[in-house]
């Protein structure tokens, strides 16, 4: 399919395999989308900066980048840096008709026509995917054109709705871009008079059509002397900011509008320091307006489709922008005068050209596609040419290219590749996985998985998705003879494993999960030194595994909970040293007081094992960054060694090799090799399935306990 990316400065119309429907959302076939000049155009002057100027200005990002060397190494920062580079989509409102249904919705049908928001959802493209929150039913009379300006009408209205104007009042809107001219009309409707303000005299002329009743020109009119004769020396009762500046001048003049507790509302963007007398003497309110409207940034809402009760959120994102539409189809909101301009998707460079370089740029352009209902619908996208199958070299497909495949794995298969070829790959957005085919060289880039399992040159499958989507991708991978790697968890539940581990044993191909610290050089030697123990061991390891909020996908069902989706690592690492089974699992975890801190990752797990050893793990998410984050003290026949962070390794009581690393080191490279050498040697499984097993076991006991 088309879709517009910003790239370096630039935006470019590329080829990109369209989405597959998500189960909570809808595919669209996309007629008009609108692009945004003010956050559009923000995002293409971010995306030319080079990386010393954007370090200079964000230098927040600078230690991020430093913690993630320190935590995941060179390959993980290299990855981020270019990720940066690769093409981003751009959009985030648009129009058009539904082709496809999620499982999960039940109130939308094909065929019906539908606004759409959302950014990096309703991008400038010819297909999307869009989770039902996210969509709106376009009402009859109401044209693609008109109604593909949603998101920028909802942003307008919710602005509107924080100011919460009375009949009569009168409010000066700052910034007559597309949102200062919507909400001058929505103003209108509900009984203001209305004060524009610009620099900009075409501008200020179309609202004066669209029926603001004053326009000033703050370029050559003294605003505040002007606006006193208006009120009659009182002063305006809300002042609404839509511009776009990081000058701290608006701000200070807002409030120098405002009479006596009054109210200014920021809906767009300026700079952040104010002089609190400005406030202070007339004791004004000042409204941060968020976006569309409450459910904006709640995956639960947004992602999940869970909408808040209608009595007690009466204007959600959904609904605020459902009744600007209402809005529109009553000929209350008159875009006529605000499109100016409409472009082929494939002009849409031309677009982003004339709002970048013109002195009288549009106030909101619209891109065009094509009306036509697809045949087919494209999902692959070749990259390079065929690659021919090579002998001895194992052809990889990557599903799910997220941040930890492309920080870990990728780098460490190209390490390999004398071993590994990265043949294809597989993520639910089309531009991810055609940026990360095309670094790699690999053949081709989806978003449908049967796709993948379906090409006979595909040898292994390695899955690195959300958990949720782990036992049944490798299921249906085994099942067409390919060898599996599959991050961990090997599934969420019991019902789930036994599943996996009956088609391990149907079909026998090489199988393995990616619990990568058994590998790591420091576990290897710890293992050198306690096999051919006299007695138990006992083993300590903290896991500071740090804060993740609580709607954070991993708590969810999506992710399984900390413990099963990280805590197996650990658990499988105890199997490791131990070769034993486990006999008893004991678990503790805290008493939260406060709503932000959970017990489910706060925890002290003690296995007692059949061999008599005792391993612990307390996995917190109390600690802190600055301490590491794993620690590793093992206790055997008069020694004691520890595992630092997996940067260093300590012995006591018995000389251990002098291993240090940088940054934590924690065995990927080395799993990745090793299960290689299962696949060729037909042992086919790198780690015992009967140890995969238990750990996958053990955290569902633990979630168990937890839960009760």
């Amino acid at each position: 399919m088309k879709q517009v990316l910003v790239k370096q400065g630039q935006a470019i119309t590329d080829n990109i395999p369209a989405p597959v429907v998500s189960d909570n959302g809808v595919l669209v076939k996309v007629m008009y989308s609108c692009i945004s000049a003010g956050t559009e155009m923000m995002g293409i002057n971010e995306s030319g900066k080079s990386l010393v100027k954007k370090a200079m200005e964000q230098p927040e990002k600078v230690k991020k980048a430093f913690n993630m060397f320190k935590s995941g190494g060179l390959n993980a920062v290299l990855g981020k840096v270019k990720d940066m580079g690769s093409g981003k989509p751009t959009g985030y409102s648009a129009a058009g008709v539904i082709i496809g249904i999620g499982k999960n919705i039940k109130d939308l049908k094909i065929g019906d026509r539908v606004a759409c928001a959302g950014a990096g959802i309703a991008n400038h493209a010819e297909y999307i995917d869009v989770p039902r929150n996210l969509v709106m039913r376009i009402p009859e009379g109401v044209s693609f054109d008109f109604a593909c300006t949603v998101t920028l009408g909802g942003i307008a209205l919710q602005g509107v709705r924080r100011a919460d104007v009375k009949l009569g009042e009168i409010v000066a809107v700052i910034g007559m871009g597309i949102l200062g001219q919507l909400q001058i009309q929505m103003l209108k409707a509900s009984g203001c008079r209305v004060i524009g303000v610009d620099i900009d005299d075409r501008r200020l002329n179309i609202a004066k059509e669209n029926g603001c009743d004053y326009i000033l020109n703050s370029k050559n009119t003294d605003v505040i002397k002007e606006i006193e004769k208006i009120t009659e020396g009182y002063g305006v009762d809300v002042v609404l900011i839509t511009a776009a500046t990081s000058s701290n001048e608006i701000l200070s003049q807002a409030f120098d509008m405002c009479r006596r507790k009054g109210k200014v509302v920021l809906v767009g963007v300026v700079g952040n320091e104010y002089n609190r007398e400005d406030m202070y003497k007339k004791e004004l309110d000042f409204i941060i307006s968020t976006s569309y409207g409450p459910g904006r940034y709640d995956p639960m809402y947004e992602e999940e489709g869970i909408d808040y009760p209608y009595a007690y959120v009466r204007w959600t994102e959904n609904r605020n922008m459902e009744e600007y539409l209402r809005l529109v189809s009553n000929n209350k909101i008159n875009l006529d005068t605000l499109i100016e301009k409409v472009y082929e998707i494939d002009k849409a460079d031309k677009a982003y050209e004339e709002l970048k370089n013109g002195e009288n740029k549009p106030l909101m352009i619209l891109l065009k596609y094509s009306e036509e209902m697809p045949d087919k619908i494209e999902r692959t996208v070749h990259v390079n040419k065929e690659i021919e199958k090579k002998d001895g070299r194992i052809n990889v497909a990557i599903v799910g290219a997220g941040g930890f495949a492309k920080g870990m794995h990728l780098p460490n298969l190209q390490k390999l590749k004398n071993t590994y070829n990265i043949y294809s790959v597989m993520s639910r957005t089309g531009t991810n996985a055609k940026a990360i085919a095309a670094q790699y060289e690999a053949s081709y880039a989806t978003t449908d998985y049967n796709d993948i399992i379906n090409d006979p040159n595909v040898d292994m499958i390695m899955i690195c998705t959300r958990h949720n989507l782990h036992a049944e991708m490798a299921i249906e991978a085994m099942k067409k003879g390919k060898a599996v790697f599959v991050e961990k968890p090997m599934a969420l539940n019991e019902y789930e494993l036994e599943k996996v581990l009956k088609t391990i044993e149907e079909t026998k191909v090489p199988y393995t999960v990616g619990f990568n610290r058994r590998f790591s050089k420091y576990a290897v030697e710890v293992k050198k030194h306690i096999k051919d123990r006299l007695n138990p061991i006992i083993v300590n390891y903290q896991m500071n595994a740090g804060y993740i909020p609580l709607d954070f996908w991993v708590h969810t069902k999506e992710g399984g909970g900390r413990i099963i989706g990280e805590g197996c690592h650990i658990f499988d690492l105890f199997n490791y040293f131990t070769d034993s089974e486990v006999a008893t699992v004991s678990v503790d975890s805290i008493s939260a007081k406060t709503d932000n801190i959970s017990h489910r990752d706060n925890v002290v797990v003690t296995l007692k094992y059949k061999d008599g050893s005792i391993c612990t793990l307390t996995y917190t998410s109390l600690g802190n960054n600055s301490y590491s984050k794993e620690f590793c003290e093992v206790y055997c026949d008069g020694k004691i060694i520890i595992i630092d962070d997996y940067k260093k390794i300590n012995g006591y009581g018995v000389k251990v090799e002098n291993i240090q690393s940088s940054s934590s080191d924690k065995g990927q490279y080395e799993e990745i090799l090793e299960f290689s050498k299962a696949i060729k040697s037909d042992e086919n499984y790198s780690i015992p399935v009967w140890q995969l097993e238990q750990a996958s076991k053990v955290s569902y006991l633990v979630e168990m306990e937890l839960n009760k």
